[in-house]
């Protein structure tokens, strides 16, 4: 009797193995792909994030020389537009008088009457924190720090209008055991909070390492990257700020950053490996594979999910984002040297 009992339990720690494997993509083959070409290698370290203004042609780029992720030192990055008009897409850091460390991660940026709102989450060790900034004439004007107890692991921002917003924890807890458990367990535990201009919210809760958050704005959708799910959440924006869960779009691999076009469509950067991931980000292995996925809307329960990219770390690791412009994805990436500038095939 005893011995059934040890061989039930063993078979049910390696079908919980296997499981959890499947879930973090390690048997997914990664092929190198894209019906397009590279048009422009950019020597730029730790792209997390990026995001354009189509309509005033310019894309606003965050930039971390990230070492290790999680850092284990104070980490130094900086901001930086991307003029999109000439088509030579040269890069210009922004200045900011911004006090203490500064390690951008998540931006966005929403049109204002003086310019365009800026909010950037501070990836500093200790205290986190999202910095406010004004961006008038290809200035980036620095606005305030704010922080608040909810901020417990600040992964991306989504700016509603010139106060509130949006912001995604990527975890309930930062450190020890329970950090672990959330990671490896896929424990949906994290969430989505809410700023309304004078207090914090949270408004989702169930989610597996809430990564990337945007809008489209024409259908009051709130799209929220689950990467240990590989899924993006679906939710209805209530007039409250409160978000009414619609439902999954199954995506495949391990999703970070959403950019939505101007047509509606979205566009994500991805880890389709998550354990090649971690190695990575701890610097066990010296590459890391990377996927690009757009996704277009077709009605609800309805979405064309399609792989453009896929790399084996050979020339970028570990992306992150996909931002669209005309037929180009700018892709960026956690802690890479450079980021790339993609041209897509008009047809894909």
């Amino acid at each position: 009797m005893l011995l059934q009992i040890v061989v039930v339990i063993v078979i049910l720690l390696i079908v919980f193995v296997l499981y959890m494997l499947v879930n973090m993509g390690v048997f997914r083959k990664i092929e190198n792909r894209f019906d397009g070409v590279i048009v422009k290698v950019v020597e730029l370290p730790g792209v997390e994030d990026i995001t354009v203004s189509d309509e005033d042609k310019f894309a606003l780029i965050s930039s971390t020389d990230r070492l290790e992720f999680p850092p284990t030192v104070n980490e130094v990055g900086a901001m930086y537009l991307m003029e999109l008009s000439s088509g030579d897409f040269n890069i210009k850091e922004l200045k900011t008088s911004i006090q203490g460390p500064f390690a951008p991660h998540g931006i966005s940026l929403v049109k204002i009457d003086d310019g365009y709102r800026v909010l950037v989450v501070n990836g500093k060790m200790g205290k986190h924190a999202i910095e406010k900034f004004t961006l008038k004439n290809e200035t980036l004007i620095y606005e305030e720090t704010l922080t608040d107890d909810w901020m417990i692991s600040p992964n991306d921002v989504l700016a509603i209008d010139d106060t509130r917003f949006y912001f995604t924890n990527d975890h309930k807890y930062t450190v020890g055991w329970r950090r672990s458990m959330e990671e490896y367990l896929a424990l949906a535990i994290s969430g989505v909070v809410y700023f309304d201009g004078k207090t914090y919210t949270q408004v989702a809760d169930d989610l597996a390492f809430a990564n990337g958050i945007n809008i489209d704005r024409k259908r009051n959708l709130i799209y929220v990257a689950a990467s240990r799910d590989f899924q993006v959440k679906v939710y209805t924006r209530n007039h409250d700020g409160s978000l009414k869960f619609i439902e999954n779009i199954d995506v495949g691999t391990g999703v970070d950053n959403i950019e939505v076009g101007p047509d509606g469509v979205l566009w994500l950067g991805g880890h389709p490996n998550l354990l090649k991931l971690a190695s990575y980000e701890k610097n066990k292995s010296k590459t890391a594979p990377s996927e690009l996925v757009r996704i277009v809307y077709r009605g609800k329960g309805d979405y064309d999910v399609k792989s453009v990219y896929m790399d084996d770390g050979k020339n970028m690791s570990a992306s992150t984002v996909a931002a669209p412009f005309r037929n180009f994805l700018f892709a960026g990436n956690l802690m890479d040297k450079k980021f790339l500038i993609l041209k897509r095939a008009i047809n894909d």
